[in-house]
């Protein structure tokens, strides 16, 4: 949190903007935004857009004044360039990255916009759920497609190149989709900071399939996303963050339905125990408990211990435990595979868990992993 002292040049996003900073930051652009916005919503049009930027809803971040002048300018450069196309589908998962795409795509072109879903055994039905609810908000039209990944070998093998082969299929199905309705543009949601390096070979299919990416092309980064989702009032300006339930499963062991079916089984009962921020990564029978740091007492209530215990035995995981370092993006992923130490470290304390509950001949039990998980993207 900023201190005192820092009050004048931060605040928190649902204070007025203080426009007279001492900044060089230019704020044509977001005063258009704002004045788009607002008139949108005098118009009727959305009602969603009804925040304007000087009312924007709290959320759970602190930024200065001027980057959210720099946010909303970008906002508006990323709107108008959409403005200029015929037509956009948007490849829209429900998230706060697809939802700022698909609002930006609907306030530049109205019914010329289509939301696009991709519906296969990766996506959580709950996602999908989300996906419809957020794109009703928005005013958009949504058209579901489906397709399935366990069609293709080279993502099942689940190689470090996995997200290549998913986004290349799930890209193909949104511009079959696209010209169905006579549209040659197809955005998606990917921000600047996705591009900021990491294992990211999904981004290569996006590159190879000429996608739009307004975000990045714009310098739109994670915190300008979530601002430029408050100034909208979107309901999903503080969702979390949530990946394909192909990313619960380890680089180089099998993706398959069984494996997928009973990840979401579980995330769906962390869900239903009130977590926020959460993963359950299958390491071939053993349940891999993440949660937000913030959340780590929560998950050692004994309660709680019981409860997950059995649930996820019943799903079919052998053993089960709670990551001690707490929810980490990528945990799974290949990146950084040189680093063999942290690795090999990390799998042998599954296995150890693995050993020591099978010598003890004892029914599945939750344990606590210290040692570093996988690689983080």
């Amino acid at each position: 949190m900023p201190s005192n002292e820092s009050a004048e040049n931060n605040t928190q996003i649902n204070i007025d903007i203080d426009t007279d900073t001492d900044t060089d930051t230019d704020t044509g652009a977001a005063s258009s935004f704002q004045s788009h916005v607002v008139s949108r919503d005098n118009d009727g049009d959305m009602d969603m857009l009804a925040s304007s930027v000087d009312t924007i809803e709290d959320i759970d971040i602190d930024v200065s004044s001027a980057k959210i002048e720099t946010a909303l300018n970008r906002a508006a450069a990323a709107r108008d360039s959409l403005a200029d196309c015929d037509g956009v589908l948007v490849a829209f998962s429900g998230g706060v990255d697809s939802a700022v795409v698909a609002t930006l795509a609907y306030d530049a072109l109205g019914s010329n916009a289509i939301a696009c879903t991709a519906k296969s055994e990766t996506l959580p039905a709950a996602e999908l759920e989300d996906a419809h609810q957020v794109a009703a908000e928005i005013g958009l039209p949504h058209k579901i497609v489906s397709f399935s990944e366990l069609n293709d070998e080279n993502f099942v093998e689940n190689g470090s190149d996995r997200c290549y082969h998913c986004r290349t299929m799930r890209l193909g199905r949104m511009y079959d989709a696209a010209h169905e309705h006579g549209i040659e543009t197809v955005c998606d949601g990917t921000n600047a900071s996705d591009a900021d390096g990491g294992h990211r070979p999904g981004l290569d299919a996006v590159d190879e399939l000429n996608i739009t990416s307004p975000l990045r092309e714009h310098g739109l980064d994670k915190e300008d996303v979530r601002i430029v989702a408050a100034a909208y009032g979107l309901s999903v300006a503080e969702k979390p963050s949530m990946a394909c339930l192909s990313s619960r499963i380890p680089t180089g062991l099998e993706v398959t339905e069984d494996r997928l079916n009973r990840v979401e089984a579980a995330e769906a009962a962390l869900r239903t125990w009130g977590f926020s921020q959460f993963r359950v990564r299958d390491h071939d029978g053993l349940a891999r408990i993440e949660v937000g740091s913030d959340e780590l007492t929560d998950a050692l209530d004994i309660d709680f211990v019981t409860a997950v215990r059995e649930r996820l035995q019943e799903l079919g995981f052998e053993h089960v435990t709670l990551d001690l370092h707490g929810y980490e993006t990528g945990s799974v992923s290949p990146e950084n595979e040189q680093k063999s130490t942290e690795t090999t470290s990390a799998d042998r304390s599954i296995e150890t868990i693995k050993e020591r509950s099978n010598n003890k001949n004892t029914e599945s039990s939750i344990s606590a992993i210290v040692e570093p998980s996988y690689p983080t993207e």
